[in-house]
């Protein structure tokens, strides 16, 4: 895209001659962001969400469209609007393969491309959370534990802890106890709370022979 390129697109899915997705794929570097313009349909929500791309659900509210443009103008200045995109656009293709999927972290530089499946376990850090991964390295990024329970208890995590959240894949031990403790797949072993338990056994039945 040239320099006179917008700093916004708002951008339906469905449109005359050529969809929404099929123009994001023509472009081929976008530095733009992209707020989107869609009906309902929970597993494109969940694409946008884990690509950090915002989303209009029609018909369109004046509150919202001021939220979205001012989200926005925030991640202008992390300049990360291709990497979202890629991410976007790549997860729509892996709807059948939930740990295929990869996640777009904001940190305090900008933000990170991630696989799902190469995250371990995730920490509390106040306000802000550490992700680690299977290379031994970790990553702070600035949203709280709260909103990684939600956005990936559906593709193989589970929050065992108030400070604590693993990849199901990545459980190699439960130990019983009050509520336990688990040992993952880089050696750290993780205690889980006794209001976690059964929640935690329910994950490990449905991923796992049992």
């Amino acid at each position: 895209m040239s320099d006179t390129a917008p700093d916004i697109i708002f951008l339906d899915i469905v449109m005359p001659e050529m969809s929404g997705l099929e123009l994001l794929k023509a472009l081929k570097d976008i530095s733009s962001e992209v707020i989107f313009i869609t009906a309902h349909n929970q597993y494109m929500i969940d694409a946008f969400h884990f690509s950090a791309l915002d989303y209009l659900l029609k018909p369109v509210e004046d509150n919202l469209l001021r939220d979205a443009v001012a989200r926005a103008r925030k991640k202008i200045q992390w300049k990360a609007g291709n990497k979202n995109v890629e991410t976007f656009v790549y997860n729509l293709g892996q709807q059948n393969n939930s740990q295929k999927q990869k996640l777009c972290i904001p940190t305090q530089k900008g933000f990170q491309v991630v696989s799902l499946e190469d995250i371990i376990h995730i920490t509390a850090s106040g306000n802000y959370s550490n992700i680690y991964f299977l290379n031994n390295k970790s990553e702070c990024t600035t949203k709280p534990i709260n909103e990684y329970e939600s956005l990936l208890q559906d593709v193989g995590f589970v929050r065992i802890h108030k400070s604590c959240i693993v990849n199901i894949m990545h459980v190699k031990e439960y130990r019983r106890g009050e509520g336990g403790v688990v040992r993952l797949t880089n050696g750290q072993e993780m205690e889980v709370s006794r209001r976690k338990k059964d929640l935690l056994i329910t994950k490990i039945r449905e991923h796992f022979k049992y």
